[in-house]
């Protein structure tokens, strides 16, 4: 057994910028929601919204757009109205526009990029770092992720959350339903996020956002809104063990006996995960299978400078796998190619976030004589001011 232990010691990262005004100083603005005994029901808003009670739901208009035309209202009349239960926080766009030039295409999940579509991002510990993203096209397909300032959307993330959406005769209605217990946040009574709306019209190339996230300022999450009014919610112990079995068996000719021979092969495996405290994510496998995971989609290369890079998708590597990213990546875990067993710890505490893992791999190597290796990977960051880390790793 070889044991590696990557731990590097990085200089300091900091991503502080000099402290510019929002265009015409506007101040962020604060939208509060209140609690629903019965949840906004999608039918209702189909006819537009006029026969809705508004009391029960907050009301959000004001869309503006980031591009192409920075600033500028959204081109076509967009509402949403927001409320949320003991389990579930509810967002319902009324989007109108003519129905005929809509974009909206029955597709697999996250394959909408160039159809219409609308969004919420949450940034549910209200650090102005990092944001959850879901967005759904105008009939419900939906594409989630992760947004982290200073680097590239992660689309591998992908959680439990419902979407339902329509066509109607004066645009389309979409419903999204977020659990809590899909989210991270940490504890209290009282809640505090940092919350941002999206429309996409893609005729137009145009995307608008409530609050206004203009081009002017660097960053998208520092510009999100606040959202309050979130009392007594919580992510729950979220304690999932799931255990697997697989069993192949052959029977072929031996012609070297000859005779009949038989083969068989027996699996059995555990996937566990505990959410510690709303905001800290514990893993654990033994045996992995990831025969289910989605494959890689094909790519064709010619005189390319630089190697393919194949995204992570199997599940113990991919929630806050942002934790492990820097400026320069170091960890790729696309590198373990068959772990055995392997613990994971992910999350934020206040103003530290830290992501841990450790993992061996029985997959052989020329490079360590065929022996398994251990690998532990640990990082640390620490938050200071309104947008400024420090990282060890």
């Amino acid at each position: 057994m070889v044991r590696t232990l990557l731990l590097a010691l990085m200089p300091a990262t900091v991503l502080a910028q000099d402290p510019q005004p929002l265009p015409q100083q506007n101040p962020i603005p604060t939208l509060r929601i209140v609690r629903l005994s019965e949840p906004l029901q999608f039918d209702d808003f189909l006819d537009g919204a006029e026969g809705v009670d508004h009391t029960r739901a907050a009301a959000v208009t004001g869309f503006r757009q980031r591009d192409p035309g920075d600033g500028v209202a959204v081109s076509a009349p967009t509402t949403a109205y927001l409320s949320y239960d003991d389990e579930n926080l509810y967002v319902v766009f009324v989007c109108k526009d003519d129905p005929t030039k809509v974009r909206a295409t029955l597709a697999n999940r996250e394959d909408v990029g160039n159809d219409d579509g609308v969004a919420v991002y949450l940034d549910t510990f209200h650090d102005r770092k990092r944001a959850y993203i879901f967005w759904a096209n105008p009939l419900g397909v939906q594409l989630d992720g992760i947004m982290t300032e200073g680097q590239d959307d992660d689309y591998s993330f992908d959680t439990v959350w419902q979407s339902e959406g329509q066509l109607t005769p004066e645009g389309y209605v979409v419903r999204l339903t977020i659990p809590f217990r899909s989210l991270r946040f940490g504890s209290g009574a009282a809640q505090s996020w940092g919350i941002a709306l999206g429309r996409f019209i893609r005729r137009y190339n145009e995307e608008s956002y409530w609050p206004y996230l203009t081009k002017r300022v660097s960053g998208l999450v520092p510009q999100f809104a606040t959202l309050e009014g979130l009392q007594d919610i919580a992510p729950g112990r979220n304690v999932r063990f799931n255990p697997y079995t697989a069993f192949t068996g052959a029977r072929f000719l031996d012609a070297s006996v000859p005779a009949f021979r038989r083969a068989n092969d027996a699996r059995i495996g555990l996937d566990a995960k505990a959410v510690l405290g709303g905001a800290l994510t514990l893993d654990g496998t033994v045996n992995p299978d990831f025969s289910q995971v989605e494959s890689d989609q094909p790519q064709v290369t010619i005189n390319e400078r630089f190697e393919v890079f194949f995204p992570e998708k199997r599940p113990f590597f991919i929630e806050n796998a942002g934790y492990f990213q820097t400026p320069v990546n170091l960890f790729f875990s696309r590198r373990i190619a068959d772990p055995g067993t392997g613990m994971r710890l992910t999350g934020k505490v206040g103003r530290w976030a830290v992501g841990a893992i450790g993992t061996d791999d029985r997959a052989q190597g020329a490079a360590l004589g065929g022996r398994r290796a251990g690998i532990g990977v640990v990082r640390v960051q620490r938050d200071f001011g309104g947008e400024s880390t420090v990282g060890v790793r």
